[in-house]
């Protein structure tokens, strides 16, 4: 028995012997390499999968972190910006921003997400209104803005007046409702390019009641300029005190100009008929007899900013305005 105990360690090691000895050894090490060699590589792809899959069970994040990501999102959902929008605190008015348009859609996709961010940071409740002018007439930016007026709806209560080209660069400028009487933005002082005292262009608000004062616009101005000229006359004979910004101490760089007049010339040509008649008052023409057709309307949105186009067909009354059709 001692004999028979003694030797099973030595048949053990005779064993191990023969196993690491003989022919078949590198065989045998090439497997045994092969079974750790996927051991491994199982242990690690277990090991990155749970990792990967720690999120959806548990942040392992400090709390401090976790709390700055949900309360600064990278990028809040248009749900959640519609509910800042009937927060109560952006008061109870709502601006139609009624733009005159024709065929200046590289401008376009500026102004519609750069006024609708910039609209939202002050809290002004609005909708974006493209006049766009899709008949074979001469531009008219008075009578689309008539039509703006017609058709912004009765969820508005002020409009805005507001070329395509103008971008407001300054934040302290107002876009509220102008309860005391019309509102122009882009005043002489701070537009980039026009300075006499008289001119109301580019950006001017008012209310719809004192828009419906002045009769609107007239619509006899086809071609650019002039037309908020005899505006301003207009806003004085309806006794309407005109207001301008203050304490804006950018000067010219208020705005950010975005016309390249080398790539897209202005219509500006004027016939005899029309040079006489572009420095009158018209006493009757405007909201009373404009005619247009809507042609369609579409709900558009341009990088996140919602805005509606208005495809607008004038009418010209050739007896009067024969300077509709470029000769």
């Amino acid at each position: 028995m001692m004999y028979s105990s003694r030797r099973k360690p030595v048949l053990y090691f005779k064993e191990e012997r023969r196993f690491l000895s003989g022919r078949c050894t590198i065989y045998k090490l090439f497997g045994l390499c092969m079974v750790l060699l996927l051991v491994s590589l199982l242990w690690l792809q277990l090991s990155c999968s749970g990792e990967m899959a720690t999120p959806l069970h548990g942040d392992r994040r400090p709390p401090q972190q976790q709390q700055q990501q949900q309360q600064q999102p990278p990028c809040p959902p248009a749900a959640d910006q519609a509910s800042l929008a009937d927060d109560p605190s952006w008061g109870p008015h709502r601006l139609a921003l009624i733009i005159p348009f024709r065929e200046r859609f590289d401008e376009l996709m500026v102004f519609v997400p750069f006024m609708h961010t910039f609209l939202n940071k002050k809290k002004i409740r609005h909708k974006i209104i493209v006049i766009n002018q899709v008949d074979h007439y001469r531009f008219n930016r008075a009578s689309l803005i008539n039509v703006g007026f017609l058709e912004s709806g009765n969820d508005t209560d002020y409009l805005a007046m507001h070329d395509v080209d103008l971008l407001p660069l300054n934040e302290a400028l107002d876009y509220g409702f102008p309860v005391e009487g019309p509102f122009h933005v882009a005043s002489p002082e701070l537009h980039p390019l026009y300075h006499y005292k008289t001119y109301v262009g580019g950006i001017l608000l008012l209310t719809k009641k004192h828009y419906h004062a002045c009769n609107g616009m007239s619509n006899r101005f086809w071609g650019w300029g002039r037309e908020d000229d005899e505006f301003y006359r207009r806003l004085r004979k309806a006794e309407l005190q005109l207001f301008r910004p203050s304490g804006i101490t950018t000067g010219y760089k208020t705005f950010l100009h975005i016309h390249d007049s080398a790539w897209r010339k202005r219509d500006q040509k004027r016939v005899a008929a029309q040079k006489q008649e572009q420095f009158k008052v018209d006493q009757e023409g405007g909201l009373t007899n404009l005619r247009y057709q809507v042609e369609s309307r579409q709900e558009v949105t341009i990088s996140g900013a919602p805005c509606t186009v208005i495809n607008t067909k004038l009418e010209c009354d050739q007896d009067h305005t024969p300077w509709c059709l470029l000769a």
